[in-house]
């Protein structure tokens, strides 16, 4: 990504909703879907989506966030 691009409206929520997680600690199930759902919704994955979404998964590998029932 150029420094004069803007992230995509879909990375912008997913960081969000990454960062919610993180001050959370947790992320529901349905949030996570919810996640996964709003990455895949255009069709394409963008790179900086892609990050995001590992970002997530490492840290509930790690389990600095909990994935949780709801």
């Amino acid at each position: 990504m150029k420094p004069t691009d803007k992230p995509s409206e879909s990375a912008v929520q997913l960081s969000d909703l990454i960062k919610k997680a993180i001050r959370d600690c947790e992320v529901t199930t349905t949030e996570y879907d919810h996640i996964q759902a709003l990455a895949a919704a255009d069709g394409v994955i963008d790179a900086e989506e892609q990050g995001l979404l590992n970002q997530l998964q490492q840290l509930i590998e790690n389990q600095t966030v909990k994935k949780v029932a709801g």
